[in-house]
């Protein structure tokens, strides 16, 4: 099989499971754990601006998380739950 052919496949397995359908596509679950933002950035001993600086995030998304009213997806939430396993992560790059 060829790159365009497996890559097509791929691409048929992915359509026939977002259908519904049976696949025999493999399929792969990562959980990323909730997060507590206020208790992680406690735990680095910043400020809300200094760990929304730190993390490339502006300060009223910090806010937002925070307060629950909105909860950080994809890569923000990987990272803070990185940060959260390790608080001293944040000034370890950032010296």
């Amino acid at each position: 099989m060829n790159a365009f052919e497996s890559i097509k496949q791929g691409l048929t397995e992915a359509l026939a499971f977002t259908e519904g359908h049976e696949s025999s596509a493999v399929i792969h679950q990562v959980e990323v754990p909730v997060v507590d933002v206020a208790a992680i950035r406690a735990s680095t001993g910043l400020s809300q601006g200094a760990f929304a600086r730190s993390i490339g995030v502006a300060k009223g998304t910090l806010l937002n998380w925070e307060h629950g009213r909105r909860r950080p997806t994809g890569p923000a939430q990987v990272l803070l739950a990185m940060i959260a396993k390790k608080p001293s992560l944040v000034s370890e790059l950032l010296r």
